[in-house]
């Protein structure tokens, strides 16, 4: 599973200064928001987490953006905190050497030393736990799946023939260049706020209110999320047909509607789009370690699921806002 760190870009408090977040959203601060399994996520987790997507991403701070994007802020803190749990029953950790290499890492990434981004965030009014926190679920996540997951995955010479002669026989028809953000739909009830969500997303990229890539590294879920929802290059019939069908029409450097698929609502940035070629034909290796990636990223995320399914969690946040 890739090993990169969120991603994130701060350059609008830079911009903007300190974002303002209203926090009489919540009813109390240091109050328990969800119960998971025999941990808990505070508001004050959740008031923490919002701020920094809100800034992060660059969607607009305003009340109606925040209602949007608050429960899914609130189920990556779930998400999270279930990986967490799941690492330490397989006793791996995390230590703070590591934390704090990935947060050099992430800094360097924003062209930032570390000290430098410390004094952004706190300009920005951002506390640094919940950004340790987001690097310490990733690394504990990525050494779980490394060491309980890979073992799953197998690809054989026969998989790999399979794929190349898929592409062969493709050659003179067109790939696409596609990065994603996936809001899946895990309970019908949901379906209309995600529709919203995934519409109000889609407003605010295409009019350059916020950037589609720091967006999908913060909501997607898709596997290529910490890539800025990167796909790579896709052919017709790799992805779903409401996928296919949409990405067919659209022009280079232009954005889908939200596209709902049986998992949930996508929404597709197309960057390129090329005719295949041979010379695109990738060799061996490359196409193994390809089908071995893909194969991972879908394991893991459905171990996840699984976990998430069979956890207890108690949203109080919910229950006190009535829905």
């Amino acid at each position: 599973m890739r090993n990169i760190f969120l991603g994130l870009t701060f350059s609008a408090l830079l911009l903007c200064g300190v974002a303002s977040i209203n926090s009489s959203v919540y009813a109390r601060s240091e109050g328990i928001a969800v119960v998971v399994n025999d941990g808990v996520v505070t508001a004050s987790n959740v008031e923490d987490r919002l701020k920094l997507i809100m800034v992060s991403s660059g969607l607009p701070n305003t009340p109606e953006m925040r209602s949007q994007i608050l429960p899914q802020v609130i189920s990556g803190l779930v998400e999270e905190k279930i990986r967490i749990q799941e690492a330490e029953k397989d006793e791996i950790s995390v230590t703070d050497g590591e934390i704090n290499k990935g947060f050099e890492t992430l800094a360097q990434q924003n062209n930032f030393s570390a000290e430098q981004f410390k004094a952004i965030l706190a300009r920005g009014g951002i506390n640094i736990k919940t950004l340790h926190d987001q690097i310490r679920a990733q690394l504990a996540w990525s050494k779980l799946v490394q060491s309980k997951l890979r073992r799953q995955v197998s690809v054989s010479d026969t998989d790999v023939d399979a794929w190349l002669a898929r592409y062969s026989n493709a050659i003179g028809k067109t790939e696409y260049l596609v990065s994603e953000i996936f809001l899946p739909v895990d309970d019908m009830k949901d379906e209309s706020k995600l529709r919203g969500l995934a519409q109000s997303l889609r407003r605010d990229i295409a009019a350059g209110k916020a950037s589609f890539f720091k967006v999908a590294q913060q909501f997607s879920k898709a596997a290529g999320a910490a890539q800025g929802g990167d796909l790579g290059w896709v052919q017709q019939g790799q992805i779903s047909e409401e996928a296919d069908q949409a990405i067919a029409k659209m022009s280079v450097n232009t954005l889908s509607q939200p596209v709902r698929s049986p998992a949930g609502f996508h929404l597709y940035l197309l960057r390129d789009k090329r005719e295949i070629t041979e010379e695109n034909l990738p060799g061996r290796d490359q196409v193994r370690s390809i089908i071995g990636m893909q194969r991972l990223e879908r394991i893991a995320r459905r171990y996840l699921m699984d976990l998430k399914s069979s956890a207890f969690i108690n949203n109080r946040m919910s229950e006190n806002s009535g829905s």
